[in-house]
């Protein structure tokens, strides 16, 4: 009726695909952690031959807690960690140099994307597995087969997460650029590069944490008496059929990845504090420095 006023609909008790507040997301994210430790312990309680699961397959946390300066101090985990990461940042950072900028030539030309579409879905569909021997024959046995095998594995992911990112920018920015005469470089250099920068970040940030990963397969064949890397590590335990090492470096793996991850999401925000709320402390630095640089000297009166 004409005088009765409609009810507003019930609002939901919770927001779909919302952010949980800081304290939600701690207290179920430390529950998951806790409720994995008890599963652990339970499972691998008791004497070793009345275990539901033999320490032969698994160990108790108390005994992986005991091996832990073993795994330090014998193991060299400190060491391998070191080595792991800087075969990771110089693969990887070699797949970055190249795959950003082809990226960027690929999303601007067609007739470039068309020509580097085979090797891209070559790329990120073959198994990553069946490269180690590809690389073995075409670079040996030491540190640049393992940099080359990142470098093969990650480019095509950085080359066509690039060119996605270009492309998605909207098409009224180049339209504005060039109706004030910009040319093509500068519509490339100054507008699209710049604005697909954030999302080209974010990419390579995401993949580097699957490059952490994949570096383990590089590290099966170690050269000589070098340090051999996680990888290594856990091979070289699986070998001796101690499990401890094992789980040590399966936890210090995350925890690494992890770490590195969120120095990176700091810079990330920093470097666009537009996008992600940054404080933008670097770009103001390098542009106090660029200004101080370019500033002409006044002469002395």
């Amino acid at each position: 009726m004409a005088g009765e006023s409609s009810a507003p609909p019930p609002s939901p008790a919770s927001p779909l695909r919302g952010d949980a507040p800081a304290a939600t997301a701690w207290f179920w994210g430390t529950t998951c952690i806790a409720a994995v430790l008890a599963t652990w312990f339970l499972a691998t309680a008791g004497e070793p031959e009345s275990r539901f699961i033999s320490p032969a397959t698994m160990p108790s946390p108390g005994e992986t807690w005991r091996a832990v300066p073993a795994v330090f101090g014998e193991r060299r985990l400190v060491a391998n960690t070191l080595v792991t990461l800087t075969r990771v940042v110089f693969g990887f950072g070699l797949a970055a140099l190249v795959g950003v900028p082809l990226g960027v030539v690929a999303a601007c030309f067609p007739a470039a994307r068309a020509f580097v579409a085979p090797l891209a879905i070559f790329g990120r569909n073959i198994p990553v597995a069946a490269l180690i021997p590809l690389t073995f024959f075409f670079f040996g046995i030491g540190e640049f087969q393992k940099v080359m095998f990142l470098f093969i594995a990650s480019v095509a992911f950085v080359l066509s997460d690039t060119t996605a990112a270009v492309l998605e920018v909207p098409e009224r920015y180049v339209d504005t650029a060039r109706t004030l005469g910009a040319s093509r470089l500068q519509i490339i250099l100054k507008v699209l590069v710049p604005l697909a920068a954030p999302a080209i970040f974010n990419s390579l940030r995401l993949l580097f944490g699957i490059a952490f990963g994949y570096v383990m397969l590089a590290e099966i064949v170690k050269f000589g008496g070098d340090t051999g890397g996680l990888g290594d590590l856990i091979n070289v335990a699986q070998r001796r059929g101690d499990r401890e090492p094992i789980l040590i470096v399966l936890v210090v793996i995350p925890l690494v990845a992890y770490a590195i991850d969120r120095a990176l999401w700091w810079l990330q925000c920093d470097l666009f504090p537009h996008r992600y709320g940054g404080r933008g402390i670097l770009p103001r630095f390098w542009s106090r420095m660029m200004h101080g640089a370019l500033q002409p000297r006044r002469s002395a009166t």
